[in-house]
């Protein structure tokens, strides 16, 4: 059980509580062009350049997606399609949640007060979040922030505009590469992994981890 009483459940977005699909779409457009392992460094590729482009100043996410593109094409000798790249980002706003998540956040509302830091465009947020299936007390965004995380300004932003301290918040997502490391670094104390498969948990982890949003749910006491 977690043993903790927060102020606000915020969460990451993408991943964590809607399906994040870029994997599968790469594989349903080059498919003709790579197979196997070679379709898998493509996938690898592209997921290492699009954390390497959101570690500088705030760039749209279109860009954010159409570089690192580009950029793994270049490393697999892969012809670029800007019109391919295009379609990442036009379908972000398309995606559903997780199967599990509107039963678990449904739990986790009628007690907390649920709130989202998303790497996201203010232009396609909500179209996923209204998909979730509960209330949200906030909503921040990257472009808001001007900052992706793993980078500490949208924390900041985020505990500004909550007016809440980082040892108020339990903070929920699957990925400790772009969050819980952060987290941490910010002085959170309560995090929650949700092992979705995208990344594996750490040996030294400072969170719980839990395998969906009902889990989590359960574990604290709903």
């Amino acid at each position: 059980m977690i043993d903790f009483e927060p102020k606000y459940i915020t969460f990451d977005c993408y991943g964590t509580l809607t399906k994040f699909r870029l994997g599968e779409m790469t594989r349903e457009m080059y498919g003709d062009v790579l197979q196997g392992a070679e379709m898998d460094q493509l996938i690898a590729f592209f997921s290492a350049y699009r954390r390497d482009e959101v570690l500088g100043a705030w760039k749209p996410y279109r860009e954010v997606l159409m570089n690192a593109f580009e950029r793994a094409c270049k490393r697999m000798n892969v012809k670029y399609d800007p019109a391919k790249a295009e379609t990442f980002y036009t379908a972000v706003p398309t995606w559903g949640p997780h199967p599990d998540v509107p039963e678990g956040l449904s739990r986790l509302a009628s007690k907390y007060k649920l709130v989202i830091l998303s790497n996201a465009s203010n232009n396609q947020i909500q179209q996923n979040v209204d998909k979730l299936g509960a209330p949200f007390h906030a909503v921040f965004t990257a472009e808001q922030a001007q900052s992706y995380k793993p980078r500490m300004p949208g924390f900041e932003y985020m505990f500004d505009k909550l007016n809440c301290n980082p040892e108020d918040v339990l903070h929920v997502s699957s990925s400790p590469r772009y969050d819980l490391f952060t987290a941490h670094d910010m002085g959170v104390k309560h995090m929650a992994f949700v092992t979705r498969g995208h990344e594996q948990a750490t040996p030294d982890n400072t969170y719980y981890s839990v395998h969906d949003i009902p889990h989590l749910a359960s574990e604290l006491g709903l």
